[in-house]
């Protein structure tokens, strides 16, 4: 129910042209579609690009919005069409079907979605997003930011080596030590919580 009402605020607030609204509607969105397309194509660029080409769609089309279904199901309507075209355009066909492509499936993640929204759940989920950001802030060197820029700003490889003056392969290898390091900070931080 509260995002449905923070959805409804952020497109009024897009309709009337708020610049923060729509700088929100992308961070809110960019990286979650980001995920959703490239479990799809299995490529950063054409992912990043398919992602992209969603939210200008989404953004000229917001006023056919109704808020029947989530405004993040409603991008991901907009994206599996551009996937669509993608496959037919390259005259490719899909690896393979993803599991949440399937009607009932869509329909019990948004209500699982739908569920997390309780008192407890949100407050669970802060505490598990304030652990998160600890084991960031504690980790060795970059390891914070790269992890941060990967997996919530959604940046591909090759931008965040060019972010730090690298190479993308050197960048690989950062990522898998940091996702160690963080591993182990979040474990310690799990163990510590009893």
């Amino acid at each position: 129910m509260a995002d449905e009402l923070d959805d409804r605020r952020l497109v009024r607030r897009m309709l009337a042209r708020d610049e923060d609204a729509f700088n929100r509607f992308f961070d809110t969105f960019f990286a979650r579609l980001f995920r959703f397309a490239l479990r799809r194509v299995h490529d950063e660029n054409i992912a990043e690009e398919i992602v992209q080409t969603t939210l200008v769609i989404a953004v000229r089309k917001l006023q056919t919005w109704r808020g029947e279904a989530a405004l993040f199901t409603w991008l991901c309507s907009i994206c599996r069409r551009e996937l669509s075209a993608y496959w037919r355009r390259t005259s490719r066909t899909p690896e393979l079907h993803a599991i949440d492509d399937d009607p009932d499936i869509q329909r019990q993640l948004e209500a699982l979605a739908a569920d997390i929204d309780g008192p407890e759940r949100i407050l669970e989920r802060r505490e598990l997003a304030e652990r998160v950001q600890i084991a960031l802030d504690y980790l060795p060197g970059r390891y914070g930011d790269v992890l941060e820029w990967k997996y919530i700003h959604g940046l591909a490889v090759a931008e965040i080596a060019a972010k730090l003056d690298s190479t993308p392969k050197a960048v690989e290898s950062m990522l898998s030590r940091a996702r160690d390091a963080f591993r182990d900070a979040f474990a310690t931080l799990h163990g510590n919580e009893s």
